[in-house]
């Protein structure tokens, strides 16, 4: 079914505002994917806070125009799923995780930072850990010292008492 101008308009200012907020696009073709391999793609998708949607590709064209995101209108052609998020990783993450269970969905191409990143890319920013996964080993790494030296004090008091027990 085809969209008349109004809705046409209306999902470009859709995507164009999820657009605005995104750290990273990655758009991947799933022809010959099955509704329910979509739909839990989706929930997949809607979990991690991902913006996950099937676009006629000229109307995802126009919506990246002007953005740090234009250069990834050269890959924009075939039936497309376009993953956008404002988490670096996130879209990168979902759709190539789901590809490695379901061969019909191909990664094709992304774009973080301004910079267009081709399926080996795109497998690459996928295997960064999460923004929560790196601030949790931060943090694991600034409270070693504090702790170490914690236990180091525990052991020493343990051995005084037991001195003065003896």
């Amino acid at each position: 079914m085809s969209l008349n101008l109004d809705d046409k308009k209306a999902v470009v200012a859709e995507v164009s505002a999820q657009v605005a907020n995104a750290q990273t696009i990655v758009v991947a073709e799933y022809r010959g994917m099955e509704v329910g391999d979509l739909t839990v793609l989706r929930a997949k998708a809607r979990e991690q806070g991902v913006y996950l949607r099937v676009l006629k590709n000229t109307l995802a064209r126009r919506a990246v125009a002007d953005t740090a995101f234009a250069g990834l209108a050269e890959h924009m052609s075939g039936p497309l799923i376009y993953s956008i998020g404002s988490d670096a990783v996130a879209p990168a993450k979902v759709l190539s995780e789901f590809a490695k269970s379901n061969d019909k969905l191909v990664v094709k191409a992304g774009s973080y930072s301004g910079k267009v990143l081709d399926t080996v890319g795109v497998q690459a920013l996928a295997s960064v850990p999460s923004k929560e996964v790196l601030l949790a080993q931060l943090l694991g790494l600034i409270q070693s010292p504090i702790s170490g030296l914690a236990r180091g004090i525990a052991a020493v008091a343990a051995k005084k008492g037991e001195a003065v027990a003896a």
